[in-house]
C-alpha cells in the first residue's frame, strides 16, 4: 500500500500496457533527472533491451502510476546474473512509496530467477532515487564524471548495486 492512498497492484508488463508505460516514462524525461533519453523508444526497441521476465506496472484504482524494468548489462555468459535496474513513476504519484514497491518486487523477481547483481546509474541530482535504492539494499560504488551531455549540460553518474545475500 502507498502511504495515504489508495491500494497498489503490482502485475506483469504486458505490450498491452505500453501506451501507459510510455506516459509514465515520458514524465521522467521531462523531469531532466531520470534519463539521458530524450524520447520513449517504441514497444520493439523497449521489449529487444528489457528481460521479459522482469518487466513490473504498478497501478492503483486511478490506473498505472509506474513502471519497472530489468536490463542484461552484458550479452556475454559470465555477467548472466548482472541486470541493470529501470524504475519510473508517473509525476503525480512520486513520492507516495511507488516506486520502493515496484523496486522490492524487482528485486525478488531478479533473486528467484537467479540474478545475483543489480546495477543503477542515477543522475546526482535525482536523490529521492539514489535514497529509494539504498533504502532496498544498493550501495554507492562510484561516480562517473562528466559521463553523458543533457540539453547542452555535461552530467555525472552515481553508480550503486545490490549484491544479492540469497544468490551466487
Amino acid at each position: 500500500m502507498i502511504a495515504g492512498a489508495a491500494k497498489l497492484a503490482i502485475t506483469a508488463m504486458t505490450a498491452g500496457d505500453w501506451s501507459d508505460v510510455a506516459r509514465i516514462y515520458a514524465d521522467g524525461i521531462a523531469s531532466g533527472d531520470a534519463t539521458f533519453e530524450t524520447e520513449v523508444p517504441d514497444w520493439e526497441r523497449f521489449d529487444r533491451s528489457h528481460l521479459p521476465d522482469h518487466r513490473l506496472m504498478a497501478a492503483t484504482e486511478a490506473g498505472p502510476v509506474g513502471w519497472a524494468a530489468l536490463t542484461p548489462v552484458s550479452g556475454r555468459c559470465v555477467y548472466a546474473g548482472v541486470a541493470e535496474v529501470s524504475v519510473y513513476v508517473a509525476a503525480e504519484a512520486r513520492g507516495r512509496g511507488v516506486g520502493t514497491a515496484l523496486l522490492t518486487e524487482l528485486v525478488a523477481s531478479s533473486e528467484a530467477a537467479g540474478v545475483w547483481t543489480l546495477e543503477a546509474g542515477i543522475l546526482p541530482e535525482n536523490e529521492a532515487s539514489r535514497r529509494m535504492h539504498e533504502r532496498c539494499g544498493f550501495r554507492v560504488v562510484g561516480r562517473r564524471e562528466r559521463l553523458g551531455r543533457m540539453r547542452g549540460v555535461w552530467r555525472d553518474v552515481v553508480l550503486l548495486e545490490r549484491r544479492s545475500p540469497v544468490v551466487g
